[in-house]
């Protein structure tokens, strides 16, 4: 791949994962902690199980994968959740796993980008993964936004453009 080509790519990673997780913090920080943790009718999930599943999903498809790192996630614990972390660890564990993914994406050669693996039950290339994960990461930032959107009401703060 050449250079050019890898550093566009790698900027766009890094700018959808820095700017989906800026309005994840936003929403949260407007948040009280049980409010974080308050579930939606029907079924649905709380943000803060929205918190811990994004960072399940980024740990694995994107740092864990690129590294080769053993995968251990526990998805379902990620939903199961009930008993609430603090908001501020919430947000500290994705930041951190963001860094790593980001890290892990820089640093991953182009045979490993393009190596196909199993991840999550789906065989993909590095880089489908990263993208895949990435689109995840996205919608359930609409999801955290609406959820705070309707949780707040009319004290709702808009972010300003990301």
């Amino acid at each position: 791949m050449s250079t050019d080509l890898r550093t566009a790519l790698n900027n766009a990673i890094t700018d959808e994962l820095d700017a989906a997780l800026s309005r994840i913090a936003h929403c949260v920080g407007q948040l009280s902690e049980e409010q974080v943790w308050w579930r939606p009718p029907q079924g649905m999930n709380a943000v803060g199980n929205l918190l811990l599943h994004l960072t399940g999903n980024v740990k694995q498809t994107i740092a864990d994968n690129l590294t080769g790192t053993p995968d251990t996630r526990d998805r379902p614990a990620e939903f199961a959740a009930r008993d609430p972390f603090p908001k501020a660890e919430l947000l500290r564990r994705l930041t951190e796993v963001v860094r790593q993914a980001k890290a892990a994406f820089a640093a991953a050669g182009d045979e490993r980008l393009a190596a196909v693996t199993r991840v999550n039950n789906f065989d993909l290339t590095g880089i489908g993964a990263a993208v895949r994960s990435v689109a995840h990461f996205r919608g359930h930032t609409q999801e955290i936004i609406h959820m705070t959107r309707e949780l707040l009401g009319e004290r709702y703060q808009f972010a300003g453009p990301k």
